[in-house]
This record gives C-alpha cells, sequence and structure tokens, in this order.
C-alpha cells in the first residue's frame, strides 16, 4: 500500500532537445555528417541530446544569420517541429549572429555555437585549480564581445518618454560589466601565472634532473590517458568520452637499459580547437612545446582519423613543437579487421600499432622510444672520481651505460648521455 500511496517520482532532469547546424565549405578536409557526428558527440557529452540536424552548403557565412535567411526560418520549424530548446552551430558565431538567430528562432530556444558548448565541457571535467582557471579565462575572453548582445534588448525598448535613459542605463551597464570582465580576466591571468612559476619551478627540476621527457599528444578520445595508464601502471582518469582529462599528468617510466624517464598526458585535441582555449591552456600545452619526444597518439578505427591527425599536427605547430621528434602510435589496434591494420600498416610504415586495452605493440612502443631516444644521445668517455659516486649513480639512472671499468682514479664510464645532462657530465670527460 506504501508504495501505491508514496510513488517515486523521477527528479532527473530531461537533457535539453538539441538541432544541430552544418555549414558545408568548400575545401573543407571533414565531409559534412563528420564533423556533425562529433558535434552530436560533443552535445552528449555536454548532456544533450540532438533530435534533428540540418545542412547548407555556402561558399561563406552571411553576416547576419552565419546561414541563409530561408535556412534560418527552417531551423525555427524544426525547433518547433521536435521541441527543441537549444540551437547548435558547429562553427563560431559573432554576437550579432547569434542575437539575429535567436530572433529568427523564437520562443525560449538559446543558440550555441561549437566554442561555447566546448567550453562548457571543459568546465564540466576541469578538477584542478589551474584547470578551472584556464576554463574560465577562456570563457571570459568568449563572453567579453558578447556584451553588447546581451544589452540589446533595451536598444528595442523605444517606447515612451523613458526611451532614452533606459537606453543609456544600457550602455552604461554595459560599460560596467566590460569593466567587470576585463577585470576579471586580469586577476585570472595574475593567478595563472603564479601557478605557472610553480609549474615552471617543477619543470626545471625535471630538466635539472636529465630525465628525456615523452609527451603524449593527440585528438580527444585518442586513448592517451588510457595508453600512460598502460605504459607506466598508473591510475589516470579514462573515459570513453571527449576530453574527459583536462589536466596534464605526468608518470615516470623506466625503459629495459634502466633509463628513467617521464611520460606527460595532456590535453586532447580537436577540429577548430577554439583560440581562446589554445591560449588559455598555454602552460598545459607548454608541456607538449617542452618535451624531448612526442607521442602522436590516433584512434586507429575511427572515421575521418585522417583529418584527427592534421588537426592535431595544427595545433602542435601553432605551439611550436613541429620541430620535436614524432612517434606516430595508432592506438586501438584490437578494433582493426586484419585487411584494414595491413592498409594501414603500408601506408604508415614508421608508425607503431598498439592497444592500451589489450597490451598489444606496447613492448614495441617502448623499443621505439628507446631507439628515439637514443638517436638524440651523445656518447660520452668519463673518468669519475670515486668521491663523486652520486654522478656514477645519475649516469645509472638516466642514461644508457655502454662500458664501465674501475680504474686508480675513479670510474671510467662509456655512456649515450642525453642533451639535458650533457653539461652536467662535461667536467668528467675524458
Amino acid at each position: 500500500m506504501a508504495k501505491d500511496r508514496f510513488p517515486l517520482v523521477e527528479t532527473a532532469e530531461e537533457p535539453e532537445r538539441a538541432i544541430l547546424v552544418g555549414v558545408d565549405r568548400p575545401g573543407s578536409e571533414w565531409a559534412i555528417e563528420q564533423t556533425l557526428d562529433e558535434l552530436e558527440r560533443l552535445a552528449q557529452t555536454a548532456g544533450s541530446v540532438a533530435v534533428a540536424r540540418t545542412t547548407q552548403r555556402l561558399d561563406k557565412p552571411n553576416p547576419r544569420t552565419f546561414v541563409g535567411a530561408g535556412k534560418a526560418e527552417e531551423i525555427g520549424q524544426l525547433c518547433r517541429s521536435f521541441d527543441a530548446t537549444l540551437v547548435l552551430f558547429d562553427d563560431e558565431l559573432t554576437p550579432s549572429q547569434q542575437s539575429n538567430l535567436e530572433k529568427v528562432v523564437g520562443g525560449k530556444v538559446k543558440v550555441i555555437d561549437r566554442t561555447a558548448l566546448i567550453l562548457d565541457i571543459f568546465a564540466m571535467h576541469a578538477t584542478t585549480k589551474e584547470g578551472r582557471l584556464q576554463v574560465r579565462l577562456a570563457q571570459n575572453k568568449y563572453l567579453l564581445p558578447r556584451l553588447r548582445g546581451m544589452w540589446a534588448h533595451l536598444a528595442s525598448n523605444r517606447m515612451g518618454g523613458g526611451v532614452g535613459s533606459r537606453f543609456g542605463e544600457g550602455e552604461s551597464q554595459l560599460e560596467v560589466d566590460r569593466r567587470i570582465v576585463r577585470k576579471r580576466i586580469t586577476s585570472i591571468e595574475r593567478e595563472l601565472a603564479d601557478l605557472e612559476r610553480n609549474r615552471g619551478i617543477q619543470r626545471k627540476n625535471r630538466q635539472e634532473s636529465g630525465m628525456l621527457r615523452v609527451a603524449l599528444a593527440g585528438y580527444t578520445n585518442a586513448g592517451k590517458s588510457s595508453l600512460l595508464n598502460r605504459l607506466t601502471q598508473a591510475d589516470v582518469l579514462s573515459y570513453d568520452k571527449l576530453f574527459a582529462t583536462l589536466d596534464s599528468t605526468t608518470r615516470k617510466l623506466t625503459l629495459p637499459e634502466g633509463r628513467e624517464i617521464t611520460l606527460t598526458d595532456t590535453v586532447g585535441f580537436i577540429q577548430k580547437l577554439p583560440t581562446t582555449l589554445v591560449e588559455s591552456f598555454k602552460s598545459t600545452l607548454d608541456e607538449i612545446r617542452e618535451a624531448d619526444i612526442i607521442l602522436h597518439v590516433v584512434d586507429a578505427a575511427a572515421e575521418g582519423f585522417e583529418g584527427q591527425m592534421t588537426a592535431v599536427e595544427e595545433v602542435l605547430q601553432q605551439i611550436g613543437a613541429q620541430e620535436i621528434s614524432r612517434i606516430l602510435v595508432f592506438n586501438k589496434a584490437d578494433a582493426l579487421s586484419p585487411e584494414m591494420r595491413s592498409a594501414l600498416q603500408g601506408r604508415y610504415r614508421e608508425a607503431v600499432f598498439v592497444s592500451a586495452l589489450t597490451g598489444e605493440g606496447i613492448d614495441d612502443l617502448i623499443a621505439r622510444i628507446v631507439r628515439v631516444a637514443a638517436a638524440q644521445d651523445e656518447v660520452m668517455q668519463l673518468l669519475v672520481p670515486y668521491a663523486n659516486g652520486d654522478m656514477v649513480s645519475l649516469a645509472h639512472e638516466r642514461c644508457f651505460i655502454m662500458d664501465e671499468r674501475y680504474e686508480p682514479e675513479g670510474v671510467l664510464l662509456t655512456l649515450r648521455v642525453g642533451k639535458r645532462l650533457v653539461a652536467a657530465f662535461d667536467p668528467y670527460r675524458c
């Protein structure tokens, strides 16, 4: 009886129902359906459900509504037909385009662009203080030029004697808000600078330790965190979703030759990565830019993986990491058919094929890291006095010992030395 009298009530919020909008432009490296599939995954990650999608082929965006006037009306009709509350554009909208589209669509439907959606996802997944500050900085930089649109309704109420004063108040409030946002940006940048100093000290300590540094870079959801876990037996957060991890994570790995290196997992990339995010996550991306070797991790089973590879390479070039030694790693090889794998191996002969899930190919990847590291090393012959036993220990931890002999004057070593340690060993060079 109690169950009948007091039934359970579902309290979970209904997910927002979204219409996806894409513009197919000549020369795009991505098929329009692929880019909308990715937009749908982003929407799902943010907690929305895509109920319909529409596209338009345009040479260039309409300056007023991005899409044509007829398409904008069609989007409004789709919202009414599917009871949608959200319109997601796959490109960045100007403030005026966003405002005009919301007027055309009508009702309480929000119009959001790809950049705002990604910022929303980043805000959901930021866990550390630095990560949250980086997201807040990007959000405020995105918000600043859009403040005028938020006060545009005041200009549309020009009726009666109070029109001028109301609009004046709006303009005054707009300037106040701009000052608030600018002050907020300055404050966040100051906090991030303090954190960056601490991170810089950590990086300097790693540099002085002489450890070879390897950074994992790749498209979001390529499996970088899972690969880091497999390589180092770590327990870094790893989910099958976009942007599951935002904060860089560094772990040690001891190579078979006894040499210790660091592996750093970094934020995943994506096509049309907002410039504000690249700027805001500069300190995190510096982990890639200052690495000795980059593992470019690719989801081998992803449709359109080549476009993902291009997007990653573009960001690497943008942050000045294009000259760093690269190892191409095709992850999720277990999901490939024999035919697909054979075709990929034929096209990418230098790539390493692995599965972070099963452990397949991990030994091959470690062997490749050893070879690439060796190519950067300098062969040195040292005579280290017995009184400097700490340098001998350092050589065993950070270098590859080719020969070791005990002489009356000290330990005679022939070894491969990473470029970060050459200066430290120079005083003992024979």
